[in-house]
C-alpha cells in the first residue's frame, strides 16, 4: 500500500539525544560534604559576572512560568545526594550548589516582584560568550530554534491504514558509558549489539526500515503516516490519538548510536531545494511529490529512535523531569548543567525584529543542538506550537543564572 501522507504539520528540528536518568534515593547526611575547590567554565566558553540590571527586560517577565519550570527541576535535585554531579558535569557542579535555592523556592510567595527578589538573592548572572569568538562583537551571538510535541494518529494494532509502527527500546541494545573506563570519556558513550563476543554498531535508519528488526515484536503503536514517524523521531516526543479518542504520550527511550543527518541539508546539496525552501514544509511538500523516493531521503539520516510510553506529565526533558511550554530549554550540555535558569534574549519567529525575553530553564538537550549559545525552545504542543516551532531560527543571546555557592567559584577562577 503506498504511504497516505496528510496536511504538513510543520516540525523543528530536535532530535533528543539518548539520556535516561534514574532517579536517586534522598539522603540528608548530618554533614554536608565541601563544595568542589574550583568551577572554571567549560572551554570554549567565556562566563562575565554583570548585575540583573544587565538583563533586557529583566522587570518585564511575570516569571511565574519559569518558576513552575524551576520547581520541576527542584523537585528532582533535591532527591539527589549533596555530592551529585547536575548533568553532565559541566561547571563542576554538584546537587549541593543548588540546594538551598531550590529548598527556598517553594515558600515564595506569589507575584512577579515575590519572584524577582527570589532569583536576585539565591543566583548570580552571568554573560555567555564564545570564547572562539575572542572579542567579536558577536561573540555573545547564538542561534535559536523551537520544537513541539509531535501529535500523530495511531493504533494499537496494525491494518492496512495503520501500517508503520513505533518501536520500543530492543532488548540487545547496549549503551557503553566511556567515561567507566577512562576518565578524559567522560560524557562520551557508545551503542551497539553484541554478536561473537564483540560489540559492534546497532543497524542504522535505513537497515532498520529495511527489516533489520523484524519478528522481534518491538512494535508500541502504529501510525498512519510514515512521514510522520520520521518527523517523530526527529522531535523525540509525541502524543498519540487512537481511534478511540484515547491519548498515548511516548518519549525517547534510546537510539540506535548513530548520528544526525540533515534532511533538508541532503535536499539542499541535491539541488532539490532552495535554502530558503528547505522548512519542514518544504521537506514535506517534495516527499509528497515524490513518494517513491521517501524511504531512500529518510535513510540519509542514520539516527533511528526508540520510544517508551510515558504515564502522567510530559514530554519529558533529558534532565528527567517534564517540560514546561515557552519556559524549557534544549541546550549543549558540554556548556550549560541541567536545571539551570537562563536568560533568553532573542527576537520572536518568523524573522520578527520583535523582542522575545524571558526566563527560561535548561531542561533538555539535542542531537543537533551543539554550541556555546544554541538552544531549541519548547513551545507545547498544538497547532499554534506547531506554527512557532516551525518558524523559529532566531539569531540571541542568553545569560546564565547561577546559584551563589557556584557562582563565587565561577568568579574566584575567571
Amino acid at each position: 500500500m503506498q504511504p497516505r501522507f496528510r496536511p504538513f504539520r510543520t516540525f523543528a528540528l530536535c532530535a533528543v539525544a539518548a539520556i535516561a536518568l534514574a532517579a536517586c534515593e534522598a539522603e540528608k547526611d548530618e554533614k554536608e560534604p565541601e563544595p568542589a575547590p574550583v568551577a572554571p567554565a567549560p572551554a570554549g566558553m567565556t562566563l562575565s559576572a554583570v548585575g540583573f540590571d544587565a538583563l533586557p527586560d529583566w522587570r518585564a517577565d511575570d516569571l511565574s512560568g519559569a518558576r513552575d519550570a524551576l520547581s520541576r527541576s527542584c523537585a528532582r535535585i533535591l532527591t539527589l545526594k549533596p555530592e551529585t554531579e547536575i548533568g553532565s558535569g559541566a561547571l563542576q557542579t554538584t546537587a549541593m550548589d543548588w540546594r538551598a535555592a531550590c529548598q527556598a523556592l517553594d515558600a515564595v510567595p506569589d507575584g512577579a516582584d515575590a519572584l524577582r527578589d527570589y532569583f536576585e538573592g539565591f543566583f548570580q548572572p552571568f554573560a555567555v560568550a564564545d570564547a572562539a569568538d575572542g572579542d567579536a562583537p558577536d561573540a555573545d551571538q547564538g542561534l535559536f530554534t523551537g520544537y513541539f510535541e509531535a501529535e500523530l494518529t495511531g493504533s494499537r494494532v496494525r491494518d492496512e491504514t495503520f501500517a508503520t509502527p513505533i518501536y520500543a527500546r530492543p532488548e540487545d541494545l547496549i549503551t557503553v558509558d566511556l567515561g567507566l573506563f577512562d576518565p578524559e570519556l567522560k560524557g562520551k558513550g557508545i551503542v551497539g549489539a553484541v554478536e561473537k563476543g564483540k560489540l559492534k554498531p546497532y543497524p542504522t535508519r535505513g537497515e532498520i526500515e529495511a527489516g533489520a528488526l523484524n519478528g522481534k515484536n518491538l512494535e508500541l503503536l502504529w501510525i498512519d503516516d510514515p512521514v510522520d514517524v520520521f518527523l517523530l523521531q526527529v522531535q523525540g516526543s509525541g502524543r498519540v490519538i487512537l481511534p478511540d479518542g484515547e491519548v498515548v504520550r511516548v518519549g525517547f527511550a534510546a537510539h540506535n548510536g548513530h548520528g544526525y543527518r540533515s534532511i533538508g541539508r541532503r535536499l539542499i546539496d541535491m539541488g532539490e531545494l532552495q535554502a530558503h525552501e528547505a522548512s519542514w514544509n518544504g521537506i514535506r511538500n517534495w516527499v509528497e511529490s515524490h513518494p517513491d523516493k521517501a524511504a531512500e531521503l529518510f535513510a540519509y539520516n542514520p539516527r533511528f529512535i526508540f520510544f517508551r510510553q510515558l504515564d502522567g506529565d510530559g514530554p519529558i526533558g533529558a534532565e528527567g523531569v517534564a517540560l514546561t511550554p515557552e519556559r524549557s530549554l534544549a541546550v549543549d550540555t558540554a556548556f550549560i548543567p541541567l536545571g539551570a535558569p537562563i536568560w533568553l534574549d532573542t527576537v520572536r519567529p518568523g524573522g520578527s525584529a520583535e523582542p522575545m525575553r524571558r526566563l527560561m530553564v535548561a531542561q533538555d538537550k539535542g542531537g543537533a543542538i551543539k554550541g556555546v549559545i544554541r538552544g531549541d525552545f519548547f513551545w507545547g504542543y498544538g497547532d499554534a506550537a506547531l506554527a512557532e516551532a516551525g518558524r523559529m531560527k532566531s539569531t540571541g543571546r542568553y545569560f546564565l543564572l547561577l546559584p551563589k555557592p557556584l557562582a563565587d567559584r565561577v568568579k574566584a577562577t575567571s
